[in-house]
C-alpha cells in the first residue's frame, strides 16, 4: 500500500502562518481542498500539486512525500 503524505499544514506556520484561505487561493482550489488535503483525505492532482508547491516557493517534494509500505 502507499500513501503520499504532505507538509502543508507546516509549511503554512512557516509561512507567517498563512491561513487555508490564502493557501487556496494562490494554488487555485478551495478552502475545503486544502482542509481535506490537511487531513490526508484528498491526494491532489499534479497540477495542482504544483500549484501548491509554488504558492510555499519550495519543491514538490518538500511539500509533499511518497511513502510505500511493505
Amino acid at each position: 500500500m502507499t500513501k503520499i503524505k504532505n507538509r502543508i499544514r507546516r509549511l503554512r506556520f512557516d509561512h507567517d502562518e498563512m491561513t487555508q484561505e490564502e493557501l487556496a487561493n494562490r494554488a487555485g482550489c478551495t478552502r475545503q481542498t486544502i482542509i481535506a488535503l490537511e487531513q490526508g483525505k484528498y491526494v491532489p492532482s499534479i497540477e495542482l500539486a504544483f500549484g501548491i508547491a509554488k504558492a510555499f516557493g519550495v519543491t514538490l517534494e518538500e511539500v509533499f512525500q511518497y511513502e510505500e509500505s511493505t
